[in-house]
């Protein structure tokens, strides 16, 4: 397993910065925010790509993912989503996720996770699957000639939350080029043991995010071993699997003090790692 840390937690910072910070701590790779400040698809030229390749190869570091979910560039970080009520704002996102797989192509990335649908606002269950449904089969075809992974990542309180809401969907949605983006704390927010389903979900999984979260299951990142979850339970159980792809970091919420959460998280994750 490789150990990758998510650039939305340095929005501080300029992408060439964090990519140069990430490997002073010891990080393997980085996954690149596609959104403000630092990899927009409408704000990244193919200079700005060259400069981003050029880091990349200059620090001997990798891409874990391509992070497509947030939308601060248009609105913020679930909208607009693909089940909004608008059929113009639902086009945005559509749009937005056709850009970033255009781009994962430029960077040589072989993956973006993206929402699972979005929140509810003002529309039934049915009907947002239905469209969501649709949004997916009409990136998946565009991914597939790209030669991209969509991974559709499940979050609390939006369209898709649990293991067997993702399998529904993905029975809905069989191709390919749609996988899944495992976010070990999501599914512990949920109730759901993430240990238990790494082996339900390995068909699917291609990328990890790692974050822990407190006992109450709130949806608030925190720096791993910090929270309840068994981390080193689920790190044993991937490389179980055989899985030799990029466990993710993700800690937005500590703008304030990126660097010392990716410091401490690495110390910590990199520790269970090299034990296991």
């Amino acid at each position: 397993m490789k150990l990758g840390f998510s650039s939305n937690a340095f929005k501080k910072f300029s992408i060439e910065d964090t990519i140069h910070v990430l490997s002073e701590i010891g990080y393997d790779g980085i996954e690149i925010l596609l959104d403000v400040p630092h990899a927009f698809p409408p704000q990244t030229s193919d200079d700005k790509v060259a400069d981003i390749i050029a880091k990349l190869q200059e620090r001997n570091m990798s891409i874990s993912n391509l992070n497509a979910f947030m939308l601060y560039g248009i609105k913020d970080c679930w909208h607009p989503s693909f089940v909004e009520a608008s059929e113009a704002e639902r086009r945005q996102r559509i749009d937005h996720t056709h850009n970033c797989i255009d781009l994962a192509v430029k960077l040589g990335a072989k993956t973006l996770s993206t929402e699972p649908g979005g929140p509810l606002l003002g529309v039934e269950r049915e009907w947002a699957h239905r469209v969501f449904i649709q949004a997916m089969e009409e990136l998946a075809d565009h991914a597939e000639k790209a030669g991209v992974t969509i991974l559709v990542e499940p979050e609390p309180d939006l369209l898709i939350e649990t293991s067997e809401q993702f399998l529904a969907f993905k029975q809905a949605v069989p191709s390919e080029a749609i996988g899944l983006n495992f976010d070990i704390g999501h599914f512990f927010c949920v109730n759901e043991d993430p240990t238990a389903l790494v082996d339900k979900l390995l068909p699917y999984t291609k990328h990890y995010h790692l974050e822990d979260i407190a006992a109450d299951r709130v949806h608030c990142h925190l720096i791993p071993g910090q929270g309840a979850i068994d981390i080193p339970a689920v790190l044993k159980t991937i490389k179980a699997t055989g899985y030799t792809g990029f466990i993710t970091v993700e800690l937005y919420p500590y703008e304030d003090k990126a660097i010392e959460a990716a410091n401490d998280a690495y110390t910590y994750v990199k520790q269970i790692i090299d034990t296991l």
